[in-house]
Protein backbone atom coordinates (compact mmCIF):
# COMPACT_ATOMS: atom_id res chain seq x y z
CA UNK A 1 0.00 0.00 0.00
CA UNK A 2 1.47 3.44 -0.93
CA UNK A 3 2.07 6.19 1.59
CA UNK A 4 -0.63 8.79 2.11
CA UNK A 5 -0.10 12.28 3.54
CA UNK A 6 -2.13 15.08 5.09
CA UNK A 7 -1.07 18.71 5.59
CA UNK A 8 -2.46 21.67 7.53
CA UNK A 9 -1.83 24.83 5.48
CA UNK A 10 -3.69 27.08 7.93
CA UNK A 11 -1.23 26.24 10.73
CA UNK A 12 2.15 26.68 9.10
CA UNK A 13 1.91 24.06 6.36
CA UNK A 14 2.74 21.28 8.81
CA UNK A 15 2.41 17.68 7.61
CA UNK A 16 0.04 16.09 10.13
CA UNK A 17 0.02 12.53 8.79
CA UNK A 18 2.26 10.18 6.81
CA UNK A 19 0.56 6.81 6.79
CA UNK A 20 1.43 3.41 5.39
CA UNK A 21 -1.73 1.34 5.89
CA UNK A 22 -2.18 1.03 9.65
CA UNK A 23 1.25 2.54 10.36
CA UNK A 24 1.34 6.25 11.17
CA UNK A 25 4.94 7.45 10.81
CA UNK A 26 4.56 10.98 12.22
CA UNK A 27 4.76 11.56 15.96
CA UNK A 28 2.26 14.05 17.35
CA UNK A 29 2.37 16.44 20.28
CA UNK A 30 -0.87 18.46 20.25
CA UNK A 31 -0.52 21.93 21.77
CA UNK A 32 -3.32 24.52 21.73
CA UNK A 33 -0.70 27.28 21.75
CA UNK A 34 -0.01 26.45 18.12
CA UNK A 35 -3.39 27.80 17.03
CA UNK A 36 -2.57 31.42 17.84
CA UNK A 37 1.08 31.79 16.81
CA UNK A 38 2.32 34.72 14.74
CA UNK A 39 5.72 35.36 13.13
CA UNK A 40 8.33 36.03 15.79
CA UNK A 41 6.75 33.78 18.42
CA UNK A 42 8.78 31.08 20.17
CA UNK A 43 8.53 27.74 18.40
CA UNK A 44 5.65 25.50 19.48
CA UNK A 45 6.46 21.83 18.90
CA UNK A 46 3.31 20.05 17.72
CA UNK A 47 5.08 17.09 16.11
CA UNK A 48 4.40 16.05 12.52
CA UNK A 49 6.69 17.31 9.77
CA UNK A 50 7.56 20.99 9.87
CA UNK A 51 8.92 22.97 6.93
CA UNK A 52 11.94 24.76 8.43
CA UNK A 53 13.31 27.58 6.24
CA UNK A 54 15.50 29.74 6.04
CA UNK A 55 17.09 28.16 9.12
CA UNK A 56 16.41 25.41 11.65
CA UNK A 57 18.23 26.67 14.73
CA UNK A 58 19.02 30.31 15.34
CA UNK A 59 16.70 33.17 14.41
CA UNK A 60 13.88 32.69 13.70
CA UNK A 61 13.83 29.39 15.59
CA UNK A 62 12.70 26.59 13.25
CA UNK A 63 12.47 29.14 10.45
CA UNK A 64 9.89 31.62 9.24
CA UNK A 65 7.09 29.55 7.68
CA UNK A 66 5.81 27.37 10.55
CA UNK A 67 4.10 30.38 12.17
CA UNK A 68 2.37 31.65 9.01
CA UNK A 69 -0.78 30.49 7.25
CA UNK A 70 -0.25 28.98 3.82
CA UNK A 71 -2.61 29.33 0.84
CA UNK A 72 -3.79 26.24 -1.02
CA UNK A 73 -4.24 26.60 -4.78
CA UNK A 74 -5.26 23.28 -6.31
CA UNK A 75 -2.49 20.79 -5.51
CA UNK A 76 -0.02 23.52 -4.53
CA UNK A 77 0.40 25.21 -1.15
CA UNK A 78 2.19 28.56 -0.87
CA UNK A 79 3.54 30.91 1.77
CA UNK A 80 5.09 34.38 1.38
CA UNK A 81 7.63 35.51 3.98
CA UNK A 82 8.70 38.77 2.38
CA UNK A 83 12.35 37.91 1.73
CA UNK A 84 11.27 34.73 -0.04
CA UNK A 85 8.20 32.82 -1.19
CA UNK A 86 7.86 29.04 -0.99
CA UNK A 87 5.56 26.73 -2.95
CA UNK A 88 5.05 23.01 -2.33
CA UNK A 89 3.22 20.47 -4.50
CA UNK A 90 2.69 17.00 -3.01
CA UNK A 91 1.64 13.97 -5.02
CA UNK A 92 1.32 10.24 -4.44
CA UNK A 93 3.50 7.79 -6.35
CA UNK A 94 3.33 4.02 -6.77
CA UNK A 95 5.28 3.42 -3.56
CA UNK A 96 5.33 6.68 -1.68
CA UNK A 97 4.94 10.44 -1.70
CA UNK A 98 6.91 13.15 -3.52
CA UNK A 99 6.89 16.87 -2.79
CA UNK A 100 8.24 19.39 -5.28
CA UNK A 101 9.38 22.74 -3.90
CA UNK A 102 10.13 26.13 -5.45
CA UNK A 103 11.69 28.94 -3.42
CA UNK A 104 11.72 32.37 -5.07
CA UNK A 105 14.02 35.14 -3.82
CA UNK A 106 16.63 37.62 -5.01
CA UNK A 107 19.71 36.00 -6.56
CA UNK A 108 22.33 35.34 -3.88
CA UNK A 109 19.80 34.73 -1.10
CA UNK A 110 21.14 31.94 1.15
CA UNK A 111 18.99 29.57 3.17
CA UNK A 112 18.77 26.25 4.93
CA UNK A 113 15.66 24.10 4.49
CA UNK A 114 14.73 20.97 6.43
CA UNK A 115 11.75 18.63 6.23
CA UNK A 116 11.73 18.39 10.04
CA UNK A 117 9.96 15.02 10.29
CA UNK A 118 9.38 13.87 13.86
CA UNK A 119 8.81 10.13 13.62
CA UNK A 120 6.81 7.85 15.90
CA UNK A 121 9.39 5.12 16.52
CA UNK A 122 9.94 2.23 18.89
CA UNK A 123 13.03 1.97 21.08
CA UNK A 124 14.43 -0.62 18.65
CA UNK A 125 14.33 1.63 15.58
CA UNK A 126 17.51 2.24 13.57
CA UNK A 127 18.65 4.83 11.05
CA UNK A 128 20.56 3.34 8.12
CA UNK A 129 23.02 5.30 5.96
CA UNK A 130 26.17 4.42 4.07
CA UNK A 131 28.96 3.49 6.49
CA UNK A 132 31.63 6.16 6.69
CA UNK A 133 29.34 9.02 5.56
CA UNK A 134 30.81 12.27 6.87
CA UNK A 135 28.63 13.33 9.80
CA UNK A 136 28.67 16.60 11.70
CA UNK A 137 27.80 16.67 15.39
CA UNK A 138 27.11 19.79 17.39
CA UNK A 139 28.07 21.18 20.81
CA UNK A 140 25.25 19.55 22.77
CA UNK A 141 27.07 16.25 22.11
CA UNK A 142 30.30 17.32 23.88
CA UNK A 143 29.82 15.11 26.98
CA UNK A 144 29.24 12.05 24.77
CA UNK A 145 32.22 12.34 22.40
CA UNK A 146 35.69 10.89 22.37
CA UNK A 147 38.27 13.64 22.73
CA UNK A 148 38.10 17.38 23.42
CA UNK A 149 35.98 19.88 21.53
CA UNK A 150 38.00 22.40 19.47
CA UNK A 151 37.73 25.93 20.81
CA UNK A 152 35.04 27.91 18.99
CA UNK A 153 34.08 25.13 16.59
CA UNK A 154 30.37 25.10 15.59
CA UNK A 155 30.62 21.36 14.86
CA UNK A 156 33.04 18.46 14.53
CA UNK A 157 33.00 15.67 11.96
CA UNK A 158 33.32 11.90 11.99
CA UNK A 159 32.16 8.85 10.10
CA UNK A 160 28.67 7.34 10.29
CA UNK A 161 27.37 5.51 12.33
CA UNK A 162 29.63 6.57 15.23
CA UNK A 163 31.14 10.03 14.61
CA UNK A 164 33.78 10.75 17.27
CA UNK A 165 32.74 7.55 19.04
CA UNK A 166 29.08 8.51 19.46
CA UNK A 167 26.82 5.76 18.11
CA UNK A 168 23.86 7.46 16.44
CA UNK A 169 22.16 4.82 14.29
CA UNK A 170 20.31 3.29 17.26
CA UNK A 171 17.40 5.56 18.15
CA UNK A 172 16.90 3.86 21.49
CA UNK A 173 15.13 4.33 24.83
CA UNK A 174 15.18 7.48 26.92
CA UNK A 175 18.59 8.15 28.50
CA UNK A 176 18.42 11.89 29.19
CA UNK A 177 20.44 12.96 26.12
CA UNK A 178 19.57 15.08 23.10
CA UNK A 179 21.94 15.46 20.13
CA UNK A 180 21.74 16.77 16.60
CA UNK A 181 23.78 15.58 13.65
CA UNK A 182 23.94 16.25 9.91
CA UNK A 183 24.87 13.44 7.53
CA UNK A 184 26.54 14.42 4.27
CA UNK A 185 24.21 12.28 2.18
CA UNK A 186 20.87 12.86 0.49
CA UNK A 187 19.23 9.54 1.35
CA UNK A 188 18.65 7.46 4.51
CA UNK A 189 16.34 4.65 5.59
CA UNK A 190 14.54 4.09 8.89
CA UNK A 191 14.02 0.50 10.07
CA UNK A 192 11.45 -0.06 12.82
CA UNK A 193 10.55 -3.71 13.26
CA UNK A 194 9.16 -4.91 9.93
CA UNK A 195 8.41 -1.34 8.77
CA UNK A 196 10.64 0.75 6.53
CA UNK A 197 10.65 4.40 5.53
CA UNK A 198 13.16 5.81 3.04
CA UNK A 199 13.72 9.58 2.98
CA UNK A 200 15.63 11.44 0.27
CA UNK A 201 16.14 14.94 -1.12
CA UNK A 202 17.15 15.82 -4.68
CA UNK A 203 18.38 19.27 -5.71
CA UNK A 204 20.56 20.08 -8.72
CA UNK A 205 23.43 22.39 -7.87
CA UNK A 206 22.61 22.72 -4.16
CA UNK A 207 24.12 21.04 -1.06
CA UNK A 208 21.94 18.20 0.25
CA UNK A 209 22.11 16.30 3.53
CA UNK A 210 19.95 14.59 6.14
CA UNK A 211 19.75 15.84 9.71
CA UNK A 212 19.09 13.71 12.77
CA UNK A 213 17.57 15.07 15.99
CA UNK A 214 17.85 12.26 18.53
CA UNK A 215 16.11 13.52 21.64
CA UNK A 216 16.02 10.69 24.17
CA UNK A 217 14.40 12.71 26.92
CA UNK A 218 17.12 15.35 27.10
CA UNK A 219 15.17 18.34 25.73
CA UNK A 220 13.77 20.76 26.73
CA UNK A 221 15.34 21.35 30.13
CA UNK A 222 11.91 21.59 31.74
CA UNK A 223 9.49 18.74 31.06
CA UNK A 224 11.70 16.89 28.54
CA UNK A 225 10.21 14.30 26.20
CA UNK A 226 11.42 11.74 23.65
CA UNK A 227 11.31 12.74 19.97
CA UNK A 228 13.24 11.67 16.90
CA UNK A 229 13.65 13.90 13.86
CA UNK A 230 14.91 12.55 10.53
CA UNK A 231 15.19 15.57 8.26
CA UNK A 232 16.18 15.73 4.57
CA UNK A 233 17.89 19.11 4.11
CA UNK A 234 19.24 21.69 1.73
CA UNK A 235 22.41 22.88 3.42
CA UNK A 236 24.73 21.16 5.87
CA UNK A 237 24.15 22.90 9.20
CA UNK A 238 21.22 23.69 11.46
CA UNK A 239 21.91 27.40 11.88
CA UNK A 240 22.18 29.57 8.77
CA UNK A 241 24.33 32.04 10.73
CA UNK A 242 27.03 29.34 11.05
CA UNK A 243 26.97 28.32 7.38
CA UNK A 244 30.24 28.65 5.53
CA UNK A 245 30.87 28.22 1.82
CA UNK A 246 28.81 25.29 0.54
CA UNK A 247 26.90 24.90 3.82
CA UNK A 248 23.69 26.60 2.62
CA UNK A 249 21.55 26.67 -0.49
CA UNK A 250 21.91 29.79 -2.63
CA UNK A 251 19.43 31.29 -5.09
CA UNK A 252 20.99 31.49 -8.57
CA UNK A 253 20.54 34.17 -11.23
CA UNK A 254 17.17 32.69 -12.22
CA UNK A 255 15.75 33.80 -8.87
CA UNK A 256 14.46 30.37 -7.87
CA UNK A 257 15.62 27.09 -6.34
CA UNK A 258 13.78 23.84 -7.06
CA UNK A 259 14.08 20.59 -5.15
CA UNK A 260 12.22 17.36 -4.43
CA UNK A 261 11.50 15.41 -1.24
CA UNK A 262 10.99 11.68 -1.81
CA UNK A 263 9.38 9.48 0.88
CA UNK A 264 9.07 5.78 0.16
CA UNK A 265 7.41 2.93 2.03
CA UNK A 266 10.10 0.29 1.72
CA UNK A 267 13.81 -0.21 2.16
CA UNK A 268 16.10 1.79 -0.10
CA UNK A 269 19.19 1.57 2.05
CA UNK A 270 22.27 3.18 0.50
Amino acid sequence: MPLTSTTDPVHGGRWTSLRDGDREWLWQRPDLARDGVVPGDAFVDAGGLEECVPTVRGTPDHGDVWSRPWIRDGDTERVDCGAFALARTIRSTADGVEADYVLVAHPGYRFVWAAHALLDLSEGAELRARAGTTTRVFPEAVPLLDGPWPDGAPWVEGGWPAPRGLRLDRLGPEDGTAVGAVLGAGRVCVHDGADRLALAVEAEGQPVSVALWRNLGGFPETEPYRSTGVEPMLGRTFDLAEAGAGDAACVPASGEVRWRLVLTAGCRCP
